[in-house]
């Protein structure tokens, strides 16, 4: 049955368990796959073409597994690739941008702030998603690049952390906003340092708890829901270093010893010929 099947959770890399963990959370009768591509992190400094294209080759991984869900925890790829991955596949395809600018929207009181990759503070996605909802917001977008990697390497309360917060942030604190969207499923990591950058009095949007309720709103809606079961997780990576571990032991320690090694490119190889047509729309 359609309902027993996992739900597929893609991000670029390790940072998507901070999504993963908020899933679990809210459904705990759900099984999951989760694939990060920690072999070609970061998406974040990537062109928008190559975003989709690996957004679309790990979308077909997951649907060679059999899901009936697909969340893409990666604000990169849901701010470029989403309606490419909405096109192609044939189950509902949930994004984090747009649960976390909805939230936004309802907490804000004048000025928002954006921090995420390159990548998606250039795309503007949030600040249309925010300017349509609310046309009177001002809305201040800042790039955080050496947010990843900081988090990658497990340093979330390091003191060059706090010292790079400091730097990227001290422009949106004087500009006095209020809330602030992370926009990037490794920013939960650094909240403490980016709390202090920001303030006490300053809301943080995390894209995760918004995505997972969206998530059960939506199976609720298509009768999708799995029983009340404890599922299984599944955690798939494209590389396996040592800090990779490391890692998702700090976000997930439950399921973290449960890592895989996966290559997409042979997968892609070996499973052309039956996965476009059997799990893709068109």
């Amino acid at each position: 049955m359609t309902q027993k099947l996992p739900i597929g959770v893609f991000d670029s890399g390790i940072g998507g368990l901070t999504v993963l963990s908020e899933l679990i959370s809210q459904l705990p009768g759900e099984s999951f796959i989760y694939l990060g591509d920690t072999a070609r992190l970061p998406y974040g400094t990537k062109s928008p073409e190559t975003v989709t294209r690996y957004a679309l080759g790990a979308a077909q991984f997951l649907m060679s597994r059999g899901i009936k869900l697909l969340v893409v925890a990666c604000n990169t790829a849901s701010a470029t690739a989403l309606p490419a991955l909405r096109q192609a596949l044939a189950i509902p395809v949930l994004g984090v941008v747009e649960p976390a600018a909805q939230a936004a929207a309802r907490l804000a009181r004048q000025v928002v702030g954006i921090i995420g990759t390159e990548s998606t503070v250039a795309s503007g996605v949030y600040q249309k998603l925010l300017s349509a909802l609310r046309p009177e917001l001002k809305l201040l977008a800042r790039a955080c690049p050496l947010f990843v990697p900081l988090a990658e390497e497990g340093w979330f309360n390091h003191p060059i952390t706090h010292q790079v917060a400091e730097v990227y942030l001290h422009p949106l604190r004087e500009a006095g906003v209020d809330t602030v969207v992370l926009g990037c499923t490794h920013y939960p990591l650094l909240a403490r340092p980016i709390a202090q950058a920001l303030g006490p009095e300053v809301a943080l949007i995390n894209a995760g708890r918004e995505v997972a309720r969206q998530a059960g709103e939506l199976l609720l809606r298509e009768g999708l829901l799995a029983g009340q079961r404890q599922g299984e997780v599944t955690l798939l990576v494209t590389d396996a270093a040592p800090r990779v571990r490391r890692l998702a032991a700090a976000i997930i320690p439950a399921v973290a010893d449960r890592l895989e090694l996966v290559d997409l490119t042979e997968t892609h190889k070996a499973r052309r010929s039956h996965v476009g047509s059997a799990s893709l729309a068109g």
